[in-house]
């Protein structure tokens, strides 16, 4: 079907169409703790083709450096079929694809949990997300809730490609206007309880002089604690990278908003937290990860302190525990902690903050410590990684 339409010059006629301020709306978005029944299913707008372009310039404003992400002859080389997407963008644009429905009214991101990354993103792939409500807390009609909602994201072969949970705080709605209703679902929630990674690896070693030495399997053991010489300074930039992956929230652009708001939120916009984890990922990157060839997931990870322009961010990285793949003999399992810090070096963090710098903020209280203000994430996060050549 074709449409054909014949323009007319357009004539001004405000001047002459009564102005009924009766008939006034004001859309609103995310939704409020009342507003989030434990089994709801969101199925989010947009959704969000990747292109050869967009990924490339997402590696390189975080600073990756493992040439998966960036070199497509690479990739090929290894047995993927294209430039994959770096995992911090298919994260970025998962989570940011929700927040429409499931956060755009939230106080504070309060952690990830079992994220898992299932399948690899190429060009011209698109991505739709959806979230289901699993949990509820209420902490008392004055006080924000704690919800728990899981994310999944398909491709166009409706494939699982990631899936993760977190815990968001949100403020009862009170006699503040009620958010538009999303539309119903039709389909039923996707997901894999029991996942399975396939990954089409050819254990390569093209062009070895495109990364460095010493980031082999091998070179990892449990116990060390490795600190990444360069932070980055945050500007301005931040307001519109976060359009660019799609997050709606205000708070992270709108300084209207953000100057409006109470307590320690208050002010500046807050630097989106997907993007304070995508530059500490890649600041760690020529460290831990240029041979990885696949991030198998994260966990138990917190924003500690919120970042704002003007913010230096720089991470360390402590490596928790070194695995072999059964019957896969060309690559291994390393779990790492990583370690976020702000306005201090990350050499000087662990000078000053020693062993607490590992510690989990939240169990700090429970063991008679102060939190630590410098810091600000924290996450456990699992990487396969090829075994040097003999």
């Amino acid at each position: 079907m074709s449409v054909s339409l014949n323009l007319t010059p357009q004539q001004e006629i405000s001047a002459d169409i009564a102005i009924e301020l009766g008939k006034t709306r004001q859309p609103q978005y995310g939704r409020y703790l009342d507003e989030l029944d434990p089994g709801q299913v969101f199925e989010h707008p947009r959704g969000f083709t990747f292109a050869t372009g967009n990924m490339l310039n997402f590696a390189r404003t975080y600073m990756q450096t493992n040439p998966l992400y960036l070199n497509t002859q690479y990739a090929r080389a290894h047995g993927f079929s294209d430039l994959p997407a770096s995992p911090q963008m298919v994260f970025n644009v998962t989570l940011s694809l929700g927040v429409q429905n499931d956060s755009e009214k939230a106080i504070a991101n309060l952690g990830y949990y079992q994220v898992e990354f299932l399948r690899p993103v190429y060009p011209g792939d698109t991505l739709r997300a959806f979230t289901k409500v699993l949990e509820r807390k209420d902490r008392g009609a004055e006080k924000p809730g704690i919800a728990r909602i899981r994310t999944v994201s398909v491709n166009q072969d409706d494939q699982v490609v990631l899936q993760y949970e977190r815990k968001i705080m949100v403020a009862w709605r009170g006699d503040r206007l009620p958010t538009t209703p999303a539309a119903d679902v039709a389909i039923e929630f996707p997901g894999e309880d029991a996942p399975v990674v396939e990954l089409p690896l050819h254990n390569s070693h093209y062009a070895p002089g495109l990364t460095g030495p010493n980031t082999y399997f091998e070179d990892f053991a449990p116990g060390e604690i490795i600190v990444h010489a360069n932070g980055r300074t945050i500007t301005e930039e931040h307001m519109a990278l976060t359009y660019l992956v799609g997050n709606s929230h205000p708070l992270h652009f709108d300084r209207v908003f953000s100057s409006g708001l109470s307590g320690k939120m208050s002010g500046e916009p807050i630097v989106y937290g997907g993007l304070v984890f995508a530059w500490l990922d890649g600041l760690a990157s020529r460290d831990v990860s240029e041979h990885a060839v696949w991030e198998l997931g994260f966990t138990e990870g917190y924003h500690t302190q919120p970042a704002s322009a003007g913010d230096t961010v720089g991470a360390l990285t402590r490596i928790l525990s070194v695995e072999d793949v059964p019957d896969v003999a060309d690559y291994g399992v390393v779990t790492m902690q990583l370690i976020g810090v702000k306005n201090i070096s990350a050499a000087a963090a662990l000078e000053k903050h020693g062993a607490d710098l590992f510690l989990k903020e939240d169990s700090k209280r429970a063991l008679g410590k102060e939190k630590i203000t410098d810091k600000i994430f924290e996450i456990e996060r699992r990487l396969l990684i090829k075994r040097r050549p003999c």
